[in-house]
């Protein structure tokens, strides 16, 4: 039984964005503009138009710029996680920021360096539809390799009939159909009862998820997008500039 779309969010805009160099220099890479829209204002707009309404931003590197570019958004409402005096990696950054958003519900999950064009139903719509606690503990957004721009990894995973993963390179996982994680989930907050906000890795929560079965994913109908280095900026823009186009000629007949 799927849940309500949940109505709070938490966005890990925490890190250092190295690849990302020199642009990151001056300044925090989620706030790096792709055709006029910075990265982290394109993930909360995904999150607005879904219902969210509180929503938590973990900040690390150039934290005030994060926090300025914040104060002018008024349709959520936004706390700040501040990792100022020690980057807690990915789990220690949401298990120090639920509390912000209340930490009883099942909540959406962002990383703010990527985003996607919806062709179909809305991406964050499908995970809750998909979401079941009494079945799963997570359930991840999921994008094809042939639906991704700017993607330079390999495949994270494999998905079966019923929509539980596996590690694509686990041998249970041969034939198949493989993904990339698009970097957005819904988690239930009860996985981490016993977590500690101290640097530690997501990969900890898949993986135990994976051993019980409860790790379920769906498949972004739509184009993903991740902005990973100065060179990927290019590619991101002229995937929007389709899209626009393509919509434009639908919506002249």
């Amino acid at each position: 039984m799927s849940i309500e779309a949940p109505r709070e969010a938490i966005v890990l805009a925490a890190g250092l964005g190295k690849r990302m160099r020199p642009l990151t220099e001056t300044r925090p890479k989620p706030l790096i503009e792709i055709s006029g829209r910075c990265l982290l204002d394109r993930g909360l707009d995904m999150l607005a138009e879904t219902g969210v309404n509180r929503c938590a931003v973990n900040v690390h590197y150039l934290p005030d710029q994060i926090i300025e570019h914040l104060a002018s958004r008024k349709d959520l409402k936004i706390a700040i996680s501040d990792e100022r005096q020690q980057l807690l990696d990915s789990a220690g950054g949401v298990v120090k920021a639920l509390s912000l958003i209340g930490g009883d519900a099942p909540f959406y999950l962002l990383n703010s360096d990527t985003f996607w064009i919806d062709e179909g139903e809305p991406a964050l719509s499908l995970l809750a539809d998909l979401f079941d606690p009494a079945a799963m503990d997570i359930a991840l957004l999921l994008a094809d390799m042939d639906d991704a721009t700017g993607h330079s990894g390999g495949l994270d995973f494999a998905r079966d009939a019923e929509g539980r993963l596996l590690r694509a390179k686990d041998e249970k996982a041969s034939g198949l159909p493989a993904y990339i994680y698009a970097g957005a989930a819904i988690l239930s907050p009860a996985i981490f009862k016993a977590a500690k906000a101290e640097p530690h890795s997501l990969n900890l929560y898949f993986d135990r998820a994976i051993e019980k079965g409860r790790l379920f994913g769906v498949v972004l109908q739509g184009r993903w997008i991740t902005v990973g280095t100065p060179q990927a900026i290019a590619p991101a823009e002229e995937a929007i500039a389709r899209s626009r186009t393509a919509e434009q000629r639908r919506i002249a007949g």
